[in-house]
């Protein structure tokens, strides 16, 4: 390691982001500009802070891992990143959800659904389901960052997460989102070069692009017994039609993340903070140039990984990472890549880390503050004085460590996918009804939200097995991990759970023909639409 090197890179990168972080700070005088940008924020600012937020150390570290143990078929996830995750989530839902939000004057997420439902308890419930669910999301996010600056830099794991986490709640607590969106964007430019180099010098390393890829389907022989039996046909295939495996990649990887991108609270809310429609569809080429570089490269440089292992040790990447697919990214890099580029990757990774947690503990913050405690007249703390979604930042920030702590290796790609699906299905049928249909009403979006939540989390808890068996409780109360046999065990909450939730939400909209939410929803239309 050469600190000589290292140690001005990193200081020219703090000293660029605190730059940023405090010219946020200066131009954030009211409480909209702390919580939605002011609604005037530039769209190329827009789309690169919603990359960067999308594209965290877990897609990097966690999904390029992931993709190194199942392959080449977590590709279809790019897929649908980009068509859904940005051409669908600015252009349909994004313009929709910019004009209502302004319309009725909201500024988070669970305040633009209770709002249009009039209804508190939608806009409690589903800000209390962000603040205790999604620290658990945002300390994968910080273990990934902290596991890497643990491989290529040789830190303490703990010296590694407090520093992240310090930085991260000084930038979110002094300028809001417009620092939270300012660094996002800087740290975004860097994770692109550094994603592209990784990519293009993986594809060198392994003879081209032809040869890379022929030369990993016929390691097709050298898959573990283990991922044969669950239905692995190699790594440049789909897992086998039905087989565990499947169910995994397609039920919980590919379909969990690739739909429950719509209704993600710190995604959609990005599209509050641009100031008309024009800025939303100009934000598309941006975002999807930068989606399909990000995770079209780590879904491939993944698999490709094993080639290369192979080729210079003998043994897969599975292997030389111990068994934990978290670490095949940085064990890669770091038998790959000259000690320039590990610098460059460090900055990628620390971005990533950065800009996706930042956005998750303001998140939080604001379900605290806005979403739970103002919608109940709680107006302090114990008597601090300190602005209750500050506090919030706070609160998130230390469940986040202590959660970077409990939860067990190999477990980012898996947690995400769990925290992508809960969201899709509690509130993806609400968020449709509320942009889309006039015959939405109040307790059709308030039984849809309860519904896909219980049923994702009973799912969870009795069905799905690796999630089942971690928490023990269905072992607890009936003696065996799940109640169900295979193929539910690996078929993914989401797959019944939204399904479910939509059915609720439609026939009790329908069933509901007195709601006062119905009858205003036309003249709300018109205004804002």
């Amino acid at each position: 390691m050469n600190l000589a090197v290292l140690i001005p890179i990193v200081i020219v990168y703090i000293g660029i982001m605190s730059g940023l972080a405090y010219y946020g700070y200066k131009k954030t005088t009211t409480e909209a500009d702390y919580l939605v940008g002011g609604r005037n924020i530039h769209p190329a600012v827009m789309a690169l802070s919603y990359g960067a937020t999308f594209i965290s150390t877990s897609a990097i570290v966690g999904f390029g891992g992931a993709a190194g143990v199942f392959g080449m078929g977590l590709l279809w996830l790019a897929f649908l990143n980009i068509v859904l995750g940005i051409f669908v989530a600015f252009a349909v839902f994004g313009t929709r959800i910019r004009r209502l939000s302004l319309q009725l004057d909201a500024t988070t997420f669970p305040t633009l659904l209770g709002k249009r439902y009039e209804s508190n308890f939608i806009t409690v419930f589903a800000g209390a389901m962000i603040f205790v669910l999604l620290p658990a999301y945002t300390s994968i996010v910080l273990i990934g960052g902290a596991r890497f600056l643990q491989e290529s830099l040789a830190m303490n794991f703990n010296i590694a997460l407090l520093i992240l986490a310090l930085i991260i709640a000084l930038y979110v607590i002094s300028g809001g989102i417009k620092a939270v969106m300012y660094t996002d964007a800087f740290g975004a430019v860097i994770m692109l070069v550094g994603m592209a180099i990784f990519l293009f010098v993986t594809y060198q390393a392994v003879g081209g692009l032809m040869e890379g890829h022929s030369g990993l389907s016929a390691m097709k022989s050298l898959v573990p017994q283990a991922l044969v039996d669950g239905g692995h046909l190699g790594w440049t295939s789909m897992p086998a039609l039905g087989s565990p495996l499947w169910w995994t990649v397609v039920s919980t990887i590919i379909m969990g993340v690739g739909i429950g991108v719509l209704a993600q609270p710190q995604l959609a809310m990005r599209c509050m903070t641009v100031k008309d429609d024009r800025a939303l569809y100009r934000s598309v080429l941006v975002g999807g140039i930068f989606i399909f570089f990000m995770t079209g490269a780590a879904f491939a440089i993944g698999p490709l990984s094993n080639l290369y292992f192979y080729n210079t040790s003998g043994e897969i990447a599975l292997t030389v990472a111990g068994g934990n697919a978290d670490l095949i990214i940085p064990k890669f890099i770091n038998a790959l890549m000259p000690d320039w580029f590990i610098y460059l990757f460090t900055l990628t990774l620390i971005s990533a880390t950065i800009s996706t947690v930042s956005s998750l503990i303001h998140v939080q913050a604001t379900a605290f503050g806005q979403d739970i405690l103002k919608t109940l007249g709680v107006k302090s703390l114990f008597g601090m004085k300190m602005n209750l979604t500050r506090i919030g930042v706070l609160l998130g920030v230390i469940a986040a460590i202590i959660l970077a702590y409990l939860l067990p290796g190999g477990v980012i790609a898996t947690a995400t996918a769990f925290w992508f699906g809960i969201c899709g299905a509690a509130f993806l049928p609400a968020l449709m009804g509320a942009l889309f249909w006039k015959g939405a009403t109040r307790a059709g979006a308030t039984y849809s939200i309860v519904t896909g939540f219980t049923a994702s989390i009973l799912g969870f808890l009795f069905f799905h097995q690796k999630e089942a068996a971690a928490f023990g409780i269905s072992k607890a109360i009936f003696g065996k991990e799940t109640l169900l046999a295979f193929p539910w065990t690996h078929v993914d909450p989401l797959f019944y759970a939204l399904p479910l939730s939509a059915i609720v939400f439609v026939v009790i909209s329908l069933l509901d023909t007195s709601s006062k939410v119905k009858r205003e929803y036309s003249e709300q239309q018109k205004t804002a639409l």
